[in-house]
């Protein structure tokens, strides 16, 4: 059977190659051991896709699109307060809000945004 090709180190300028399934090199590796977890590990499992999915049932409009008046279905549940790996706060319903992608993308880039915090 044939082995996956191999794929360029995904550091910025990096041109060596490292096996399929591995991200950097042997030289950046230790350079990226504190890149963010997975999804799954930061909590974000199949417990929450079903939570997900019943809230926005319930909750299909946009708050913050609603509030300048104009009606945008709701695509992601956001955190109103970073969770920062607290699972009381990450389970905690009223600190969930309705937002549409673009919305939450900006509430991200600016209100959330803070490197001192990692998960």
């Amino acid at each position: 059977m044939p082995h996956r090709p191999k794929t360029p180190c995904a550091h910025p300028g990096c041109p060596k190659l490292v096996p399929y399934g591995q991200k950097y090199c042997e030289v950046h590796a230790r350079e990226h051991s504190h890149d963010r977890r997975t999804a799954a590990e930061r909590g974000y499992d199949r417990r929450w896709q079903k939570a997900r999915a019943w809230y926005l049932r319930r909750h299909p409009w946009c708050v913050r699109c609603k509030a300048e008046g104009r009606l945008t279905p709701a695509t992601v549940v956001d955190h109103i307060k970073p969770h920062r790996g607290d699972p009381e706060l990450f389970w905690d319903e009223k600190n969930w809000q309705p937002l549409c992608k673009s919305c939450h993308d900006k509430k991200t880039m600016t209100e959330d945004r803070n490197v001192e915090y990692k998960y």
